[in-house]
This record gives C-alpha cells, structure tokens and sequence, in this order.
C-alpha cells in the first residue's frame, strides 16, 4: 500500500520516466506474444518460432536497463533519516522501488495482452485489418499458462535488475545524514537553508562528502584529489570491440556456417557474425564513461579557460553516471548504421522494415535515449547545489548554459566518428 501512495503522489516527470517503462514493456510484451502466435500458428517451423522469441532478447535487454535508470532515479526511494526509525530502512525502500517497477511493467504487459487479443478478434468489436496474421495465430485457442509465463518475463527480469542494482550497501548506509539539517542531499556539517545542504547527492553515492564551507554562497570546499578517477572501463571495451570484429571476420569468411536471418529479412549471417556484432555492441557500452571522462579531458587541454574548465570538469564528474548510457546509444547508433549499410548493399534499395521490425526497432532505441535522458536529467539535479553557488557568487547565466552546449558539441565531436567507424568495420566483412 504504502508502494502504490509513493507511486501515485510523484511529481509529474517521475510519472513520465514510469509511464516510458511501461510503454517500453508493452512494446516488448507484444513481440513476445507474437512470436508465440507464430509458434501456434507453425507447429512445424520450430526453428523459426526459436529465432523469433530469440530476437525479444534484444528489447527485453533494453527495457530492463531502462527500467533500472528510472529505479536509480526515484527520488521517493532514496534513504531520509526518520524513516529508519519507523521502519522504512534502505532495504525497504529498495522493496518498494522493486514492486513500483514491476508495478509499472506488468500494466504494460496488461496493455500488450489487450492489443494482441483485439487485433485476433477475441474482444468485442471488429479488429482492424494488419498484415500480422501469421504472428496472431487468429482462430486458435490461446494457452493461459504459456502466455502469462511470456507477459511475466519483462517484469520478473526488471524486478531482479533492479533489486541488484539498488541493493543497500554499507557505505551509503554510513553516508546518509542524520543531523537536524540533513536531507536528501544535505553535507555533512552543513545547516539547513545552507547552498552544502542540497550539494551533495553524487558525493554521497560515492562515498567522497565534500564539506561545507562557512562562507555564505562559496563553493563547496574539494577535499579530494584535484585530477577525478577515470573509469577503467577504456581497456576492456577496446578489447571487447576488437574481440568482436575479430570473430566477425573469421565467421563471414566460413560459409558452411547456419545463417540466421535479422528480423524483416533486413540482412544475414551466421552465428559467428552476429555474435560479433553482439560483441562490438557490448565494448561500446563498456567504454562509454572512460570516453565521456576523455571528453572532458581533451577539454581542459592546452591552458583552458574558465568555460573550458567548467566544462571538462563537469564531464569528469559525470562520466561514471552518463557515460554508460551514451556508451549504449553508441551502440545501438552503430548496429543500425551497419545494418542498414549492409541491407543497402545487398538490395540496393532502403531498408525495408516490417511493424514488429519497426516496433523492435521503437523499444531499442526509445528505451536508449530515454535512459540517456534520465541520467542526464538525475546529473543534473546532482549539481544543482553547484550551479546555485556559482550564480550566487556572479557567474553569469549564459556561462553555465555555454558549458552545457560545450560538454554536448565535445561528446559528438568525439563519440560520432568513432560510431560511424566502428559500424563501418562491423559491416565490411558482410560487404565482400
């Protein structure tokens, strides 16, 4: 009960992030019962119904990283001191951002359920005409224990996502404040109304507080190290990405190989091949922050001013929260790139994509940019205790919105080459 009070009484964007999951769910949920429509429908073609239900994998990855950025980004789950004393520690507030996902995830499995029975004509009123018939198994009986196992995939899986992310872990637990002017964000030794007391979210996540200073509207004092840890994930995501174009060479050079058709008939390949290409998608992923945290450094190169400064500096710090979406962006940027650059070359005409193509192409990549934009929103109220110093000692508006668009003009600067080449060398092989 207390779940569903949290659930109802969220500002307006925490619904929003809710409502994109369940969106996403529902778009997953579909493909998944339409691949078990065509399993009715073809007794015969086992294969086939096999590599379809296969292919839900791929949405089903992206709606459950996205149903666990929205988890991360709940500001209702997040651990207050009071609420311990009644009951409500960091694991219970980890249950109820679990059952709030599997909450928001089962209506779009429920809304899914819906659609498919509609356009099969099991609800009153007539369907409307789709050129999904083979995917509806129309006029066959639907088993109940198969299709309820099918719609409680997404949910179940967002469900242990997200209690695995969101588990309490005893450094956060040593974090949370409990002085009288503790919050959400408070520092540790800052007073309530102070610009310390609401600064402090991604220091506290991350076990380095930055103490507050007495001074009113100073900048909080930096009692780390002046150079901010990059990730290490750099190495590993070459390795993987060279990994991947690896097997993919040596795959499309065997043609004894099984090939395994893209959805929409779009492009083929073997096992090997796709399997590198899988590969070269997850060291995108993997280097996303060490190359957001270069961006930042190739900003403050060569005597960099006070807008150069900020920028880099701000990229630095948020490499480790954006860095791994905008790595999966890249990712999925690159796979449709390559796909379509083989399609392209083997028809010579556009892409020819079908509705449960476009659908899974819809969840892909809606659920990428939507995870982007929420952990580029939750960055942004991290440092909004920052950004309130800076305007309280002059900075200028404009100057925190120049740095904005200049931290943006870096990342595309950087990252859209190295997309583009990437892709290139996943779909040479498939170009011979």
């Amino acid at each position: 009960m207390l779940a569903l009070r949290l659930a109802r009484r969220a500002h307006v964007l925490v619904q929003v992030r809710r409502l994109l999951v369940a969106a996403a769910s529902a778009g997953t949920g579909f493909l998944l019962l339409c691949a078990f429509g065509y399993a009715l429908a073809h007794p015969g073609a086992s294969p086939g119904a096999a590599l379809r239900l296969a292919w839900c994998a791929v949405p089903l990855a992206a709606t459950v990283h996205l149903a666990v950025a929205v988890a991360r980004a709940d500001p209702a789950t997040r651990p207050r001191p009071g609420l311990s004393a009644v009951g409500l520690g960091p694991g219970r507030l980890m249950v109820f951002s679990v059952l709030t996902t599997a909450l928001s995830c089962a209506l779009g499995s429920a809304a899914a359920l819906l659609l498919f029975l509609h356009l099969r004509g099991d609800l009153p009123g007539t369907p409307p005409r789709n050129s999904l018939a083979d995917a509806l198994a129309a006029g066959l009986p639907l088993p109940l224990p198969a299709t309820v196992t099918l719609l409680a995939v997404v949910p179940l899986a967002a469900s242990v996502a997200g209690a695995l992310s969101l588990r309490p872990r005893e450094d956060a637990r040593r974090d949370v404040p409990t002085g009288p002017g503790a919050g959400p964000g408070a520092e540790p030794g800052a007073e309530p109304g102070t610009p310390g007391a609401g600064a402090a979210a991604g220091n506290r996540r991350v076990g380095k507080p930055r103490a507050a200073t007495g001074r009113q509207g100073a900048l909080p004092a930096d009692t780390g190290t002046h150079a901010v840890p990059a990730p290490s994930g750099l190495p590993w995501g070459i390795a993987v990405v060279a990994a991947g174009l690896t097997t993919e060479t040596y795959a499309a050079r065997d043609p004894r190989g099984a090939r395994l058709d893209l959805p929409g008939d779009l492009v083929a390949g073997t096992a090997g091949v796709l399997a590198g290409w899988a590969l070269t998608a997850l060291g995108l992923a993997l280097a996303g922050p060490a190359l957001t945290h270069l961006c930042g450094r190739l900003l403050q190169a060569a005597r960099p001013g006070v807008l150069r400064l900020l920028s880099g500096r701000g990229l630095q710090e948020e490499a480790g929260r954006i860095g791994r979406p905008l790595g999966v962006v890249c990712a999925v940027a690159s796979g449709a790139y390559a796909i379509a650059r083989v399609y392209a070359e083997a028809h010579d005409a556009p892409p020819a994509f079908g509705p449960l193509s476009v659908l899974g192409a819809l969840v892909v990549a809606g659920c990428a940019l939507a995870t982007l934009l929420t952990a580029a929103v939750e960055a942004r109220g991290d440092r909004a205790g920052t950004t309130a110093a800076l305007l309280r000692i002059g900075a200028p508006a404009t100057l925190l919105r120049s740095a904005a668009l200049l931290r943006a003009g870096a990342l595309v600067l950087v990252l859209a080459p190295l997309t583009w080449l990437v892709a290139e060398l996943a779909a040479l092989p498939l170009l011979r």
